[in-house]
């Protein structure tokens, strides 16, 4: 991999992070794009990187609103901070579930399978396209909504299915208010992808040699900056309303990747 190319998937990655159209869904049609099948040997230090960026990109956008959840938490008081960040805990549980013990299953998902990538942008689509004509609300996250959000997060890493998208729109369709739901979106993936990154480090999955510094630092310079303006685009489109446009954009994209897939 060269610079250029690093710098087109962290592009990619963060913009697709924040913006409902699918991360994973993107990188694995961007690579197939860039004549790979999937990413070079160290592919998953690559996708660490860009993951670590985008997480960067999320605390600095609501850094306010994490200090108060940390000073909330330091004050051992049960009050609205405790009660978000045991909503945000719950909603981790069903992808750390997933991801710790279905990983070899999901990884049969990735690779070059550009159809399937497509058919769930399709799905991704559609559940766009309710969440943006259904009604607003000034219902608040609870606790059992929490669970249901965090199922749809554990869905959406299947590649195609966007996690922001997946997780917002179920947080509309159950009457949360879309500024609260996509601020609890945002939210709730950064333990999970600082916990995976973790997790990873500790199994000792990650390689790194320093003939790779050069793309990996331009990958997460790339995905740090699309994310950071991604992740503030996209607050402000949710309380627009704009989610069809994405829903728009999904179904194309998702057509013209089933079309490639069934062709090649």
């Amino acid at each position: 991999m060269d610079i250029i190319d690093a710098i087109i998937l962290g592009i990619i990655q963060g913009l697709t992070e924040f913006l409902p159209v699918s991360s994973s869904g993107h990188l694995e049609l961007g690579a197939a794009l860039l004549g790979d099948s999937k990413l070079p040997e160290e592919s998953m230090m690559f996708s660490v990187i860009l993951h670590f960026a985008t997480a960067l990109a999320t605390i600095l956008v609501f850094r306010k609103d994490i200090l108060e959840i940390f000073t909330g938490l330091l004050q051992f008081k049960w009050n609205e901070e405790t009660k978000f960040s045991l909503k945000i805990i719950l909603s981790m549980i069903p992808a750390a579930i997933v991801g710790v013990f279905f990983n070899e299953q999901l990884e049969q998902f990735f690779g070059g399978k550009i159809v399937f990538v497509g058919s769930m942008l399709l799905l991704t689509a559609v559940l766009l396209y309710l969440a943006d004509k259904a009604k607003n609300t000034d219902k608040p996250v609870n606790f059992g909504n929490a669970v249901l959000v965090g199922i749809a997060q554990a869905i959406a890493i299947l590649p195609g299915i966007s996690r922001s998208g997946a997780t917002i729109s179920t947080s509309v369709l159950l009457g949360i208010d879309k500024s609260k739901a996509a601020r609890f979106s945002f939210l709730m993936v950064v333990p999970l992808i600082l916990g995976k990154i973790a997790k990873d480090i500790l199994d000792g999955a990650l390689t790194y040699n320093s003939d790779s510094f050069g793309y990996l630092s331009a990958g997460f310079i790339a995905a740090f900056i699309a994310g950071y303006f991604a992740c503030t685009w996209m607050i402000a489109l949710v309380r627009k309303s704009k989610l069809t446009y994405f829903s728009i954009y999904c179904a194309i994209v998702g057509l013209i990747a089933i079309g490639a897939g069934l062709l090649r």
